[in-house]
């Protein structure tokens, strides 16, 4: 079963319940209990612009963004998380709590960070510089294990 969601396209993109139906449903199913729908049309974009539908229990590796210009603004639409920023050697310096009474974030460049889901079908809207280059846009903390290694299920415990 395929956990991705169409690429969007046409002129107009409108945030609508079939499109957080959907984005929800796919994260739940999805073996890293999130999913992300890119809402620009191009690869090319100047600005992605990305909505995150997310479960609790998925693992999100600290990580930074290393270019210039590449601060990450994060914005609530639904659920609760948990922004978390680190110091360069892994320890936790700051916890900030997001939800749609306290909804918005802006971190920026080479800022250690990562999050933690605390509610079901959390929805967020991200924005970062583009265009989107998988090589170039994040650099993961070698402190915390890779995604799928096995101890990634009790780093985020000790996280939480």
């Amino acid at each position: 079963m395929s956990h991705s969601l169409p690429n969007l396209s046409g002129d107009i993109v409108t945030l609508n319940e079939k499109l957080l139906l959907e984005g929800r449903k796919a994260s739940r199913e999805s073996h890293r209990l999130r999913v992300m729908q890119p809402i620009q049309r191009t690869q090319d974009a100047g600005v992605q612009r990305l909505l995150n539908f997310l479960q609790p229990g998925t693992y999100i590796r600290p990580h930074c963004h290393p270019l210039p210009d590449a601060s990450e603004s994060v914005l609530v639409i639904s659920g609760r998380l948990e922004v978390l920023i680190f110091d360069s050697h892994g320890s936790i310096q700051e916890r900030h709590h997001l939800e749609t009474s306290n909804p918005f974030i802006d971190i920026e460049p080479g800022v250690w960070h990562s999050m933690i889901v605390l509610e079901n079908d959390t929805t967020v809207l991200e924005f970062k510089k583009g265009p989107y280059d998988p090589i170039t846009d994040k650099l993961f903390a070698h402190w915390a294990p890779p995604e799928d290694h096995r101890q990634a299920v009790d780093y985020l415990q000790s996280l939480i």
